[in-house]
């Protein structure tokens, strides 16, 4: 079942850009929109929502103060023109925070963020940790542990897995970003590579089953102590 959503919003072009992005990825499907906050209270209170969509600046009451009315709400993706009230909505345990205009890359962020949290409902296969990548106009889902390693192409990230690889139009540190910090590690300036997929380590190369992938001189100390430890 994919998860549920809402998108509340007074901006009919907020609504039809995040509609446009979840329409792209089968396992998020928008429930339902409003123009504010009142409107969407009867659904909120007698039906399941998983993620809700919220922008801030909205009519009779805002979205925080909307939140804070809430006894009980699905994770929330705050919506706003404005970075002044980033600090105020993380106080009340939101998901994530969107700046607008939205670009996709920052949205596949915060997609693999929900997935990560609401990965309980999913099926055993997809409740395995995964991300989503944009290609030819269609969002990918990709495993954490089907990525080999990751690999920068100038403009261009090429991500290497168990069943062949991507070339996706992304820079190799937003990328890394959203990777796990334990499972994954930048080890060359055009390189991050899975750690549990290493299998030797030779001088200054890291070999990942047939592949070699040398490691920068800046990262070897700190590479050599994470994955020999």
């Amino acid at each position: 079942m994919p998860y549920r959503c809402i998108i509340i919003d007074d901006e009919p072009l907020a609504i039809k850009v995040i509609e446009g992005y979840l329409s792209n990825i089968k396992s998020f499907e928008v429930i339902d929109t409003f123009n504010n906050p009142l409107e969407a209270l009867e659904l909120l209170q007698t039906e399941t929502i998983d993620l809700m969509f919220l922008d801030i600046n909205l009519p009779f009451i805002n979205g925080i103060e909307f939140l804070r009315s809430l006894k009980k709400h699905p994770q929330v993706v705050l919506t706003t023109a404005y970075r002044e009230y980033a600090v105020e909505s993380y106080e009340l345990n939101i998901l994530d925070y969107l700046v607008k205009p939205i670009p996709i890359e920052r949205f596949m962020k915060t997609i693999n963020k929900a997935n990560l949290v609401l990965g309980g409902k999913a099926s055993t296969e997809d409740n395995r940790e995964h991300i989503f990548i944009k290609m030819d106009k269609k969002m990918i889902k990709v495993f954490l542990d089907e990525i080999l390693y990751v690999e920068s192409l100038k403009d261009y990230i090429r991500i290497t897995t168990i069943g062949g690889s991507h070339l996706i139009h992304q820079t190799l540190t937003s990328f890394t970003n959203q990777l796990p910090g334990d499972k994954f590690i930048r080890i060359h300036r055009s390189f991050t590579i899975s750690i549990p997929k290493v299998s030797a380590i030779s001088g200054n190369v890291v070999e990942i089953g047939d592949h070699h992938v040398p490691i920068g001189r800046n990262y070897v100390n700190e590479v050599k102590d994470i994955i020999l430890k």
